[in-house]
């Protein structure tokens, strides 16, 4: 029977015997706030990010490393969990719910099975969770996708999978850096499907911690990351196109890139910043959902040197307003 002591001297041993160690790799303390372990993972994310340097062959890896570390570490319950028992903690957890499952005493261990009920089983549907939060189950190794309708089990693990914007409107694929309960660290790469949504969550079967004698499974919450142009809002896309003030006035055509390809938009004369022009189905593409929309508004740029000149035109312009812009504007 394994006991509290028992667990912690093997996390203890482990780390002794060059387990990886999260508090190092991201360069802080173990007492360490979370916004200063935010801000290490941060510095060493753009230091080793492997798009930011695609010729250190050594990037990836120390990318992979900071991200599990991450993922721990600015988790409070895991973190807890990790100071407990060590790199280790997501097996150790799974033999705390196989020995609490047996209704064994929990002999002093750090976390009952309700802490282990809490973390590891989500209340809501049949599948474990909140009925908003559709699930995909993917079979490792396999590019199906289908509907989860299964429980979640003491075994199962959660983590964010950081998803650009483009690869979530588009589909595609992310590597994720999986911690292992061993502290090292495995390449996953999981299959986006189009359209998936912020929050939405992908199962990868088998690759859990240990729970009821079978591997649990592991849990990926999609966040998406900002795009620096396009925004998404539900199924719709929304982009600025800069103008110039003589186009704005004269009218002109714009080549909008949208998912299915560039699409020339038309903007007719004396078109004001602000005004939204729809681009219909060439927004969010989701399988079995008719497309979005993409809505490009226009932004009135000035020139970056006003001088004289520019002024004298800029009165002479205003001469031409029948009244203030700003008429009628009350509370």
């Amino acid at each position: 029977m394994t006991d509290t002591s028992t667990l912690r001297c093997a996390a203890s041993r482990g780390l002794q015997e060059g387990m990886t160690d999260y508090y190092q790799i991201l360069g802080v303390s173990r007492n360490a706030s979370q916004e200063e372990i935010e801000k290490a993972y941060k510095e060493l994310a753009r230091k080793y990010h492997p798009d930011l340097h695609p010729d250190d062959k050594n990037a990836k890896k120390k990318f992979q490393e900071v991200q599990a570390a991450f993922d721990v570490l600015h988790d409070p319950q895991k973190r807890r969990q990790y100071d407990e028992m060590g790199p280790a903690f997501q097996q150790f957890a799974g033999a705390g719910a196989r020995r609490g499952a047996r209704g064994r005493h929990a002999g002093g261990m750090p976390f009952d099975i309700e802490d282990i009920l809490t973390q590891f089983f989500r209340r809501g549907t049949a599948s474990g969770f909140p009925p908003e939060m559709e699930e995909f189950s993917v079979p490792f190794g396999s590019g199906r996708r289908a509907r989860n309708a299964g429980r979640a089990r003491a075994g199962d693990v959660e983590f964010e999978l950081r998803v650009p914007l483009k690869t979530a409107v588009m589909g595609g694929t992310v590597d994720f850096a999986l911690p292992r309960p061993d502290g090292s660290v495995e390449t996953v790469t999981v299959k986006i499907p189009a359209g998936i949504e912020e929050g939405k969550r992908i199962r990868l079967r088998g690759k859990g911690g240990d729970a009821l004698g079978a591997p649990g499974d592991v849990l990926l919450k999609v966040v998406l990351e900002p795009h620096p142009h396009v925004t998404r809002r539900g199924d719709h896309l929304y982009v600025q196109i800069p103008l110039t003030l003589r186009e704005a006035i004269e009218g002109t055509k714009v080549d909008v890139p949208t998912p299915k390809g560039v699409v020339t938009l038309r903007v007719p004369p004396g078109t004001s910043s602000g005004k939204k022009l729809r681009i219909r189905g060439h927004g969010v593409q989701a399988e079995g959902r008719a497309p979005g929309d993409l809505f490009a508004e226009v932004l009135i740029v000035l020139p970056p040197q006003l001088d004289d000149e520019v002024l004298r035109l800029a009165r002479e312009l205003d001469r031409r307003y029948p009244s203030s812009p700003r008429e009628p504007w009350q509370w």
